[in-house]
């Protein structure tokens, strides 16, 4: 990994040698790729380890309410951060990045943006999501469930398949959704569109589906340095904002305060 001159620069200023302890990184499942990069990048600058956890956001910022060491959380939604916000657990929150709602679809399956929402409908389509309150992206998939008119239809039949407390978990190293349609759980899967590329790398016949813009979802994502965090927190959330940063995002798909 490089030593950026933007980091090198800015941990210069921001913290000193003596100052320097171990930073715990919390963050969405979606960002594991970009901020695993980060976490490299800026551990290298800084000689600071920095520890990684990711999962569905809400499930994150409940391990933080019950005590777990945190020092940076990045959610997939501004609303679990700023509920740390709010209870006094950590500073502003800051929208670092956008996100997508996209369709996976098994290879076999006759879909396209003009007819994802009839496709999705079929008695015979076994629809898939992840889990509502638990993860982000399950609100934003029934969200877009209450834009198509036919939400009650739509959540009766949406299986929740991940990211829950209780949510089956793929073999090691492989990619969750990838998994999921592979296995044959789902016919058609709402995730995020950063989550479904990756899903189609590993499994190339899986179909990405565009959301009709009528029923578009946008995600905004949110960023906490919490209470009684070393100085370090602030430096590492300030280079996941900063250029570079958004920079490592919008390379991994995402849509950056840069316009990535």
């Amino acid at each position: 990994m490089f030593r950026s001159s933007f980091l090198s620069a800015l941990l210069a200023v921001t913290v000193s040698p003596a100052m320097a302890q171990d930073l715990s990184l919390f963050a969405a499942g979606s960002l594991k790729a970009a901020l695993s990069d980060m976490a490299d990048a800026f551990a290298e600058a800084s000689g600071t380890p920095v520890t990684t956890a990711f999962g569905p956001s809400g499930l994150m910022r409940e391990r933080i309410e019950a005590g777990e060491t945190a020092h940076v959380f990045a959610s997939a939604n501004m609303r679990h951060p700023q509920t740390l916000a709010d209870a006094g657990k950590g500073g502003a929150v800051t929208l670092f990045a956008r996100n997508r709602l996209c369709a996976l679809a098994r290879p076999d399956v006759e879909v396209s943006t003009d007819t994802l929402l009839d496709v999705m409908l079929e008695d015979g389509t076994r629809l898939g999501t992840s889990t509502p309150k638990a993860d982000p992206s399950g609100d934003y998939a029934f969200a877009l469930f209450e834009k198509s008119g036919q939400a009650e239809a739509l959540k009766g039949k949406a299986l929740q398949l991940t990211g829950g407390p209780e949510s089956a978990q793929p073999p090691d190293g492989r990619n969750t959704y990838a998994w999921v349609m592979d296995s044959g759980q789902a016919d058609v899967f709402l995730t995020y569109c950063t989550n479904a590329v990756l899903a189609q790398k590993e499994v190339p016949g899986l179909q990405i589906v565009q959301i009709p813009e009528a029923l578009s979802v946008g995600a905004d994502y949110g960023l906490i340095a919490l209470k009684d965090a070393p100085a370090e927190a602030q430096a590492l959330a300030d280079y996941i904002l900063s250029p570079e940063g958004q920079a490592v995002l919008a390379g991994y798909g995402f849509d950056t305060q840069n316009g990535g």
